[in-house]
């Protein structure tokens, strides 16, 4: 079955990444006090890279903080990258809970202030763009960027996925049925096929957000959480990033967010698909650079006003004529 999988374009490409990304430590934080019933005490995986304001990191679904290595790696240079594993991703905690889009978010306040992280720009990709939206909503952010992201209600998608839940039953009748399909796969000609199934199947059992919103977003009913009501609300500059042959996200999904979210920029990666960072981070670079460099400038310029000002206000407390008063006592 390994042999069938690494035929998948994307599923090799995750096995790259992580594997590159094995000389940068694993950082692990324990956060207590979370509003989050069911896991008020949870731990947050995370690599970091550089230095510099602070840019974290959200991995889109199924995935984890790997994705972001070739970003952060020319990133590095010039800002303190943190790639971040959500709840229930990767190596965070995945506490028997329901999970949500409040969850997360508490989660990665949680992160935050544990880092005591400030002037912090957030990045999320597809699922880690619905939370970063959802957070931009509810907390400060010095800057936002969304790569394809997720979180615009679409009754579409309902359905749409009904074909996968078999692959979370943990009957081992399933991964039997699997093995024997591969010699008929190859007569057909549809190993890709199976090797997507076989990775999907892998990933869905390890993930228990992944399982849940299988399971349990199916319905119109079931959009509870999505942000395309609140997402006005956003202060932040924000640079929505759309890939021009994204089958999973739509366009009007991006151009919802640019319309609704105060002066957001969008911008549309030409033949670009859903997996943006991990096939497509030398053409979003650029506009991710461009963007950070332009908050950057900003935060100087605000900083240099600051001083000024308190500069001022100090020098005209001062007493006129050059000279000090005298002081008396009894």
């Amino acid at each position: 079955m390994q042999e069938l999988m690494e035929r998948l374009p994307l599923a090799r490409r995750l096995a790259e990444l992580r594997a590159d990304i094995q000389g940068i430590p694993l950082q692990r934080v324990k956060l207590d006090g979370l509003n989050i019933p069911g896991a008020e005490s949870c731990w947050a995986a995370y690599r970091e890279w550089g230095s510099g304001m602070p840019v974290l990191f959200l991995h889109g679904f199924m995935a984890t903080h790997a994705n972001w290595w070739p970003i952060m790696q020319r990133l590095g240079s010039d800002y303190r990258c943190i790639a971040l594993d959500l709840l229930g991703f990767g190596q965070s905690s995945q506490p028997a809970l329901r999970y949500d889009i409040a969850a997360e978010v508490e989660f990665v306040r949680g992160f935050v202030q544990a880092l005591g992280l400030s002037s912090l720009v957030l990045v999320g990709h597809s699922f880690g763009g619905w939370v970063g939206a959802a957070y931009g909503v509810r907390y400060p952010l010095q800057g936002l960027v969304l790569l394809a992201p997720a979180g615009i209600r679409d009754d579409s998608f309902v359905g749409r996925y009904n074909h996968l839940r078999p692959l979370l039953w943990e009957t081992p009748w399933v991964d039997r049925l699997l093995q024997a399909a591969i010699p008929l796969a190859r007569w057909w000609h549809q190993e890709d096929r199976l090797a997507q199934i076989l990775w999907l199947r892998g990933s869905l059992r390890q993930q228990p957000v992944a399982r849940q919103f299988l399971l349990h977003r199916l319905r119109p009913e079931d959009a509870v959480d999505t942000v395309e009501n609140q997402i006005h609300r956003i202060q932040a500059p924000t640079l929505v990033i759309a890939a021009e042959e994204d089958d999973t996200i739509p366009l009007w999904h991006c151009q919802t967010y640019a319309e609704r979210i105060p002066e957001a920029q969008l911008k549309i990666l030409p033949a670009a698909s859903h997996a943006i960072p991990a096939f497509h981070a030398e053409s979003v670079l650029p506009l991710i650079q461009e963007f950070l460099t332009s908050i950057s400038t900003s935060i100087s310029t605000t900083n240099a006003i600051k001083k000024t000002t308190a500069r001022y206000q100090q020098q005209s407390q001062q007493p006129k004529g050059g000279l000090p008063l005298p002081s008396f006592s009894e």
